[in-house]
């Protein structure tokens, strides 16, 4: 029997994608469509001992998190406090925050020395004790894979060192930066970079709250559903922001930059970008060691979906794709 077969919420797309993650695991689904706005939870936060699952719980997003940082790279832009081909010095190539935000900066996936230090965890918490000094000398030593701009290679370095500079430019950190050019302002009570309460869990064994202090940018933002069914209307309709910063950053993100190798996908500002024949699909997924987070909404036809639960990534997993199929079919 379905380990999951014995729970039947009455969505029935909440039901399909509780059926692509373990037995105990949490789910939480956010979903705009010509039908209206809906918020969408099933089981607890941490298996059978936590407490209900809420529109207004808070679950790692991993790389999710990433959007946050372009959001943020478009709205110092807006402002005029950056502009996208200021540079940052790796190893003695300035690379563009235009290169660090569509991955064709030539980093490698990891900076230097985090494998090492991510062993003793590997399974648990790896960026944990990969420390802000550990990234300072990583950062001289480090070799690029390409020249920067000749080829996309995805980099959680790239995006992450971003992040972290984007904040110096500001004189704050990450964390403060988010809550006071993006949480704030668009009222995401429940987004900032705090443990949340629902329990990340790899093949069903609780973990620690997930850290990665020294490249939060790359994947440290937790949020709930709720926080993220804004988030997306937002980008939906960029003029409905509450600052002319963030309705210019909003439509600055969904511009598509470059054209993906083999692929007919756009890169934006971090984001995907989809070509269909019933308009354009921006997505991202992400994944901690205990959670898995998907996002997307396609500006011509209003429709959005954020899904969310603490299960893990897995190899032959298929609550991201099941969840882009929910959303295709909105």
């Amino acid at each position: 029997m379905n380990p999951v077969s014995q729970v039947r919420p009455v969505d029935p797309q909440l039901a399909t994608l509780t059926r692509t993650v373990p037995r105990g695991a949490a789910v939480a689904l956010a979903v705009v469509s010509p039908d209206g706005e809906r918020l969408l939870c099933h089981g607890r936060t941490d298996g059978s001992s936590g407490e209900p699952v809420t529109p207004d719980t808070g679950f790692e997003l991993g790389s999710v998190s990433k959007t946050f940082t372009a959001l943020l790279l478009a709205e110092l832009a807006a402002r005029g406090e950056v502009r996208h081909r200021d540079t940052v010095t790796v190893a003695d190539v300035p690379l563009t925050f235009l290169h660090l935000a569509t991955h064709t900066s030539g980093l490698p996936r990891l900076p230097p020395g985090l494998r090492r230090s991510a062993l003793p965890a590997w399974f648990t918490n790896p960026y944990a004790a990969y420390s802000v000094a550990e990234l300072d000398r990583a950062m001289d030593r480090t070799r690029l894979r390409n020249p920067p701009g000749d080829r996309v290679h995805y980099s959680n370095y790239g995006v992450g060192l971003l992040g972290r500079t984007l904040a110096e430019r500001a004189g704050t950190s990450y964390p403060a930066l988010l809550t006071s050019r993006i949480s704030g302002p668009l009222g995401l009570t429940g987004t900032d970079c705090e443990p949340g309460a629902a329990v990340g869990h790899f093949r069903q064994r609780p973990l620690p709250p997930w850290q990665i202090p020294a490249l939060p940018g790359a994947g440290a933002v937790r949020s709930t559903a709720r926080d993220l069914l804004r988030y997306l209307t937002v980008h939906l309709d960029p003029a409905a922001a509450p600052t002319a910063a963030l309705t210019a950053a909003l439509r600055d993100v969904q511009r598509p930059r470059l054209v993906k190798p083999r692929s007919t996908d756009r890169i934006c500002l971090v984001w995907n970008l989809r070509p269909t024949p019933d308009g354009d699909v921006l997505f991202h997924s992400g994944g901690t060691r205990g959670c898995t987070s998907f996002i997307a909404f396609c500006p011509q036809r209003g429709t959005a979906l954020a899904a969310l639960t603490n299960a893990g990534p897995r190899l032959d997993g298929r609550f991201i794709q099941t969840g882009y199929r929910i959303f295709r079919g909105l």
